[in-house]
């Protein structure tokens, strides 16, 4: 532990940060297994309400990812990374809705 004043608060001030961060983390982790359940969910059986359903999922799990390169918890490199991943998942699964 350190001695000096100002280290002891930057401990405590990266503490706290470090697990606002992982809260962070792990809720856009969260809604990216929602949206790919949602997704694998629409290829079983497609319809609109489904279709629906995994915009919706993509649009919150979208604005978590950018709320978190906003505020620094997340790269941008790193965001642009999972939000490719999302809309590259959907990519081969559109093509039947669009008939």
């Amino acid at each position: 532990m350190a001695n000096i004043k100002s280290a002891v608060k930057r401990v405590k001030i990266a503490e706290r940060n470090r697990l606002y961060n992982k809260s962070y983390k792990s809720a856009v982790k969260t809604l990216m297994k929602k949206y790919f359940a949602a997704v694998e969910k629409y290829a079983a059986a497609p319809s609109p309400e489904l279709m629906q359903e995994v915009q919706q999922r993509m649009s919150e799990a979208y604005s978590k990812i950018d709320k978190a390169v906003k505020k620094g918890v997340l790269h941008r490199n790193n965001g642009a990374r999972k939000k490719s991943r999302l809309a590259r998942t959907l990519k081969p699964h559109e093509v039947s809705v669009a008939s």
